[in-house]
């Protein structure tokens, strides 16, 4: 079954927004996709695609500076997380 684009825009604003909840607190795609109720490889797919738009940043080393082998955290862009904190004002 295919998902329109505009419901994948949805989703997509879906992810920003509890990125931007939790700011600047990176979080796992897994604990992503629990948040917004979708599966873990179709979250991973969009926050690739939010991604190369450069609204997110994947973090792939633990806070210890040890890489990651198989997973990824994610956070919002800075400059993304300045534009949103303003339009929320």
């Amino acid at each position: 079954m295919r998902i329109s684009d505009k419901k994948r825009e949805k989703i997509s604003e879906q992810i920003l927004a509890y990125l931007f909840s939790i700011n600047p607190r990176p979080e796992f795609t897994n604990k992503i996709a629990q948040e917004i109720i979708r599966d873990e490889e179709f979250t991973k797919k969009l926050l690739l695609d939010l991604k190369k738009k450069d609204f997110v940043i994947e973090v792939r080393k633990n806070p210890q500076g040890i890489s990651y082998l198989r997973r990824s955290r994610w956070k919002l862009n800075p400059k993304v997380y300045k534009i949103y904190s303003q339009k929320q004002n």
